[in-house]
């Protein structure tokens, strides 16, 4: 009898080791990689706040062939395998969606980021006037580090909502003929109290005021000469009034465009990576779509992530399960709540969003080998949370195993991480959110160097991994 000879593995299949992603992407994915990159960047150029790229989101969207759901839930049409829509929750949040072949009882495949962003708001009266200046009296939104905002040059945009319901969209800058704006700080010659405090404490949040200008208003008898100028300016501007800063929403950014950072022209220097770059991945998957999925493709941009998913247009509320409701109504004959459960229960989902990159520079805070690093491609993330994995959904390894199968196929280059130390700190994405219906749900998102920073650094390959990822998620069976 011949004996069959038994096959060794290399040492190199039974080894793993992260590689960077420039070593083994092709050229043709490389050529892409830098399209993608490209309209990247113009994106969350135009799109500095949420409301901006519910905006941009939209006018892709449609321009796409996505229809409003609105108009198939007023008419009553039913919505069939390869139809494009999408419902909208307040010019904030949206979900888009392509119905697929199977029911959508079946599961959907969803991927969901968050397009709000650590910055500063505007307090509901905000302009005041103190020693010869008018200032703005703000509120910092999300989880920054206060003292990176001061001297920095900054843009204030937004809306102001009139009472008979007109809105005043606001956007000052950003053009470079536009005025900017700045939050001062101490010169060091002065700087001997503020030194002996920690940095959460050298700057407070009541000293997050931003100066909006210098010069008083020419009327001998006028009160607040300084703030009433920067009144007459906006009135002249935009047609507001003072009044009208308690039905406005307006947020202070950084000013400037991303820029491709490194001699190598390798990374995105921008504001709002966090989580603009998934959202926009995401979206930008779903539009390169090609035919009829199997499964109902999805993808959700959420508001209100960086503040815990509160509010109506945060995850926490039930925009997405009654777009889900909503959909299934218009696909099926009969509706029931049996089968909306089955649908949620039955869908996986890629919870689109960023993790920490290891950074040399202060390498003591993460466990190296388990840490994402830079251009090593996108970040897959089995669990977050903090310290014992609180608050963190926690992925199945039978779902992570899913996930590996479609990467590999679709030559997605990929890695894992976790976000620091184990007592490090920690945190958290709304995955824990979406796994309370029973679906599959894990982390998976882009690698960032100074997250929640006014600008964060990012790496095109990890990017460009991240929509190809998405992409072949979307699209890609479950066999």
């Amino acid at each position: 009898m011949k004996k069959t000879a038994k096959k060794t593995a290399k040492s190199s299949d039974l080894a793993y080791a992260s590689k960077n992603g420039y070593e083994r992407i092709s050229p043709a994915d490389l050529r892409h990689s830098e399209e993608v990159n490209k309209l990247y960047m113009e994106f969350i150029g135009r799109a500095k706040t949420e409301r901006e790229a519910h905006d941009e989101a939209v006018a892709l969207l449609e321009a796409a062939g996505f229809k409003n759901m609105a108009a198939h839930e007023k008419a009553g049409t039913r919505l069939n395998a390869g139809d494009k829509v999408y419902r909208s929750c307040e010019g904030k949040t949206l979900l888009a969606a392509i119905i697929g072949s199977r029911p959508l009882e079946a599961g959907m495949h969803i991927v969901g980021g968050h397009t709000d962003s650590p910055r500063i708001d505007l307090k509901q009266n905000p302009l005041y006037e103190n020693s010869g200046l008018a200032l703005l009296d703000t509120h910092y939104y999300g989880g920054i580090k206060k003292y990176q905002w001061v001297t920095i040059p900054l843009a204030l945009h937004g809306v102001f909502v009139k009472p008979d319901g007109k809105k005043v969209k606001v956007s000052i800058g950003e053009d470079p003929s536009d005025p900017v704006f700045c939050i001062t700080d101490l010169l060091p010659h002065l700087a001997a109290d503020q030194y002996k405090k920690t940095i959460g404490e050298a700057i407070p949040g009541e000293g997050l005021d931003v100066v909006a200008g210098s010069i008083p208003v020419d009327e001998k008898d006028r009160k607040e000469k300084f703030k009433y100028n920067v009144l007459k300016i906006l009135r002249a501007k935009y047609g507001v009034t003072e009044a009208d800063f308690q039905s406005a929403e307006l947020e202070i950014v950084p000013a400037g465009h991303p820029r491709e950072a490194g001699l190598d022209r390798s990374m995105i220097l921008a504001y709002g990576h966090d989580d603009r770059v998934c959202a926009y991945a995401g979206l930008k998957a779903l539009l390169d779509v090609k035919g009829i999925p199997e499964y109902t493709s999805c993808v959700l941009l959420c508001d209100k992530e960086e503040i815990g998913s509160v509010g109506s247009t945060g995850m926490a509320a039930n925009f997405f399960e009654n777009t889900a409701a909503e959909l299934l109504n218009l696909t099926i004959p009969a509706y029931s709540e049996l089968t909306l459960k089955r649908a949620l229960s039955n869908s996986w989902m890629l919870s689109a969003d960023v993790n920490a990159l290891f950074d040399p520079m202060f390498p003591s805070v993460s466990e190296k080998r388990n840490s994402a690093m830079l251009n090593h491609g996108v970040c897959v993330t089995k669990y977050c949370g903090s310290r014992g994995k609180s608050g963190s959904s926690d992925a199945s390894a039978e779902f992570m195993a899913h996930i590996r199968r479609i990467f590999d196929k679709n030559g997605v280059i990929w890695q894992t991480g976790e976000l620091g130390k184990v007592d490090q700190g920690g945190g958290g994405t709304i995955a824990y959110l979406m796994a309370r219906y029973g679906m599959q749900v894990i982390d998976c998102g882009v690698g960032l160097f100074s997250m929640h920073a006014p600008m964060e650094l990012a790496g095109k390959l990890d990017i460009y991994m991240a929509y190809k990822g998405y992409l072949a998620f979307l699209k890609d069976g479950r066999k």
